[in-house]
């Protein structure tokens, strides 16, 4: 191997080690680190997850609760004194031992019910301290009949949270198509940045060639030394272009490393991307008035409206039930034992011995329902509120597809006006080369036409990369980009 090939092998090798080594990446794999690796993607997947353990929570107000309870009391009760001896007699003594053990729940219709066995041991005085053994088992329960009444009432809060879940899937869709939408245009702009640093770069070597050609004939004595100069005059301000459109590169490069990758490190900073060149996306015709009716279907901010206008709604029935009166219908049934044998007292429960059942009504009347008056105000408001933004939303909406569509229309114009421009403006610089070789022209000429084809390619380029921006921004007015990119949406749990 020759030195010169060492040399060669080891700048390859440095080259690699010192992570300067750009690593391609295509459109489709960069939207695809992204879904994988976005914070933004991240931080909303938790918004779901903490949607469902909130659903959750709230299904869990019909999970029965078992209680139970042991109680020992020892209490002495003094005597008044002899009024003739003057002497207090012995007190009389009261020990009591109880115990319970419940099982206690809601209903969907907004009945609450306690399944319930109890014992009480009380031994006094009175009974020479005998066992003595009241026990009961039996169910009772409360049943609302105005307030709190119905399935509507005592699930109000689980629609709410169900909705509140659907509506953070929305959001999750929602910052999935941003997302994807944000990576296309920085894609695109990475590619009108690099477009533009070969434009700068052509344009200073063709001035670099058009100094050299001018320094020739200037030694020959076909050519005054100042088209020399003013070549490179010229070729020195080329250079402030090229570092402009490299910051322009940096800063691009930059903004797309952040959207596809969780790297916090410095290690960000060092890694390079090169993307590949994107051809000019076909022309596309669309209807307005068409795809309004699809980006209501689509469109997760107008899912996500019309979600909150029905979980206002819920909020609204809900405070409405409020206002009523309580009126609780009550009872419970069950039996008795009495021994001073706990286990007989049991016995004559299991043999139904003696019965104990009450029934009643219980009624509570506030006398001024103020907060549930404001309570039901507010929702009421906050419904009319959600109508309102909901219509709002509709009209933005209509606007925007309509701006996107005439978008749409006028960038691919753009598009075609500009590529005219640059093949003429080519023409017109190949024109002006063959006056300058013939003696008919001038270096200004020249210059003046390399610098309006650069100007006229990277328009081009602008107004390419424009429309390229203008059908990923419509496809998300529709709330179509996942669909059309063929991105299934799995949703956190």
């Amino acid at each position: 191997m020759t030195t010169t090939r060492r040399l060669f092998a080891l700048f390859l090798v440095l080259l690699s080690a010192s992570g300067l080594c750009a690593e391609k990446i295509s459109l489709q794999d960069a939207i695809h680190r992204a879904l994988a690796k976005n914070f933004a993607i991240q931080s909303s997947s938790f918004d779901v997850s903490i949607a469902n353990a909130a659903v959750s929570q709230q299904l869990g107000i019909f999970d029965p609760q078992l209680t139970g309870n042991f109680n020992n009391s020892y209490n002495e009760i003094p005597q008044l004194a002899d009024p003739l001896t003057g002497l207090r007699p012995d007190p009389i003594l009261d020990k009591d031992a109880s115990y319970s053990l419940g099982l206690n729940g809601l209903m969907p219709w907004g009945m609450t019910y306690s399944l319930s066995a109890t014992s009480n041991n009380d031994r006094n005085t009175s009974v020479v301290f005998n066992d003595n053994f009241l026990s009961f088992a039996g169910v009772s329960g409360r049943q609302p009949l105005l307030r709190d009444f119905g399935v509507g009432a005592t699930t109000a809060q689980i629609r709410i949270a169900m909705t509140n879940r659907s509506i953070s899937e929305w959001q999750y869709r929602a910052t999935l198509i941003n997302t994807v939408t944000n990576v296309i245009f920085a894609y695109d702009d990475l590619n009108l940045a690099q477009a533009q640093l070969r434009s700068a770069l052509n344009l200073r070597d063709k001035v670099a060639e058009l100094v050299d050609e001018n320094i020739k004939r200037n030694k020959v004595g076909s050519m005054s030394q100042y088209d020399v100069i003013q070549a490179r005059s010229r070729l020195a301000d080329s250079e402030d272009g090229i570092l402009q459109a490299r910051q322009f590169v940096h800063d691009e490069e930059s903004a797309l490393k952040a959207l596809i990758s969780d790297e916090h490190t410095s290690k960000l900073l060092d890694w390079t991307i090169e993307i590949e060149e994107l051809p000019t996306p076909p022309l596309t015709t669309v209807n307005a008035a068409l795809d309004f009716a699809e980006a209501l279907k689509k469109r997760p901010d107008y899912r996500q409206a019309q979600l909150a206008l029905e979980r206002n709604d819920i909020n609204y029935h809900y405070q409405r039930n409020q206002l009523l009166p309580r009126l609780d219908l009550v009872g419970s049934y069950g039996y008795n034992g009495y021994d001073t044998s706990d286990r007989v007292a049991r016995q004559m429960i299991r043999n139904q011995d003696y019965r104990a059942y009450s029934y009643g009504v219980q009624v509570t009347v506030p006398l001024a329902f103020v907060t549930e008056r404001a309570r039901y105000r507010s929702s009421k408001l906050a419904l009319q509120q959600s109508k309102t933004q909901l219509d709002s939303l509709e009209q933005d909406i209509v606007v925007a597809v309509g701006n996107g569509a005439n978008h749409i229309e006028n960038t691919y114009k753009r598009v075609e006006a500009t590529r005219a421009a640059r093949e003429l403006g080519q023409q017109t610089l190949d024109a002006e080369v063959k006056r300058l070789v013939a003696g008919t022209g001038s270096t200004f000429n020249v210059l003046y036409q390399q610098e309006l084809l650069t100007s006229l390619q990277f328009s081009e380029v602008n107004a390419i990369n424009d429309y390229a921006k203008a059908l990923a921004d419509y496809d998300r007015q529709l709330g179509l980009t996942l669909e059309k990119l063929n991105i299934t949406v799995v949703v956190p749990k």
